[in-house]
């Protein structure tokens, strides 16, 4: 089947037509900028745009970053706050003249990884954690997603939110070293280890690219891979969550 994948940012939205048997993409990855503000309105006007590149018709999926409660946004970390309570999937579908299917980015991101990635026949645990503006989770047991975690905004032990100390954001911004960042990060994920013990933690977004810079600073019992998918992940997993919403609705 082949579905438009769209990943919603908070400083670019990527896009692709995906094959969903297989999780390729079809076309060259599309990048824009995320509106700012990132209001309802002004979000649906670059997604217009979007299509209109792609010249698709058809259903959409979307990875958006958000807490979705049976369509309805429920959190705004990094998007306009006059999102919340809005029944999104809704919007977007009437907005854009096409069905969309809109889900936690990190959730759509974690469906990609464990029907094709690095989570592919995994029958523990398994948290998988994307790393960019904010800190991103999926939780996953036996292949089971529990949907909505934003474990991202945990606090840690030095009382600091866990994504303002350890995203890659923060990285750039502070022009920390990988050793440093390493730290940061290790910290969160053994923070995560203490809470859930997952059997495998799979590091998404680009920054997994650089896993060998810092993996030396990690000290989790479970084993920390690279995604498969990388930053890819968010275009393809959202593109799986619309193939698996028209599923369930036939």
């Amino acid at each position: 089947m082949e579905v438009l994948g769209i990943d919603v940012g908070g400083t670019g939205i990527k896009s692709a037509i995906v094959e969903t048997t297989t999780g390729e993409l079809l076309c060259k990855r599309h990048r824009v900028a995320t509106p700012h503000p990132a209001t309802p309105k002004a979000l649906a006007g670059t997604l217009c745009g979007v299509l209109k590149y792609h010249r698709w018709e058809g259903p959409v999926g979307m990875g958006f970053p958000a807490a979705i409660q049976r369509g309805v946004v429920r959190t705004a970390a990094n998007i306009d706050k006059s999102f919340i309570d809005l029944p999104i999937s809704d919007y977007f579908s009437e907005k854009t003249g096409n069905p969309c299917f809109v889900a936690n980015d990190a959730d759509v991101a974690g469906l990609a990884e464990m029907r094709f990635g690095a989570g592919k026949d995994n029958s523990g645990v398994v948290l998988i954690v994307t790393i960019g503006t904010g800190l991103g989770t999926a939780l996953f047991s036996d292949g089971h997603l529990l949907p909505n975690t934003e474990l991202g905004h945990i606090m840690l032990s030095n009382g600091k939110e866990a994504e303002r100390y350890a995203s890659e954001t923060v990285r750039v911004t502070k022009d920390l070293n990988w050793e440093d960042w390493g730290e940061r990060l290790n910290l969160y994920l053994r923070t995560m280890e203490n809470l859930f013990w997952p059997d495998l933690i799979v590091l998404g977004g680009g920054v997994s690219e650089k896993l060998d810079k810092f993996s030396p600073m990690l000290t989790t019992q479970a084993p920390v891979v690279a995604a498969s998918f990388l930053n890819r992940a968010g275009v393809v997993g959202a593109a799986l969550f619309a193939e698996e919403s028209l599923c369930r609705m036939k």
